[in-house]
């Protein structure tokens, strides 16, 4: 199943795109993507905190993905 991701911030620096399609199992979670994104981008690592939405909602890792979701990697937000 194809996944579109879209890229904030710090991720969208380090993965050098503001937007990724990946192709995972049917059944993927996004745990699974997670994983799969920092294996590719081991530099994510440092940022794993970041939060997820999942067709414009926020979702746990648990969340059981669907071809042709659109998700958000949203980083950490931080100022005054």
């Amino acid at each position: 199943m194809k996944i579109t991701i879209l890229l904030f911030g710090i991720i969208r620096d380090i993965i050098d795109q503001n937007k990724l399609i990946v192709e995972l199992k049917n059944g993927s979670s996004v745990e699974q993507l997670k994983q799969y994104l920092i294996k590719e981008h081991p530099d994510l690592n440092k940022y794993n905190n970041f939060s997820i939405a999942v067709n414009e909602e926020y979702v746990e890792t648990d969340y059981i993905l669907k071809s042709n979701d659109v998700v958000a990697l949203i980083p950490p937000v931080s100022g005054g």
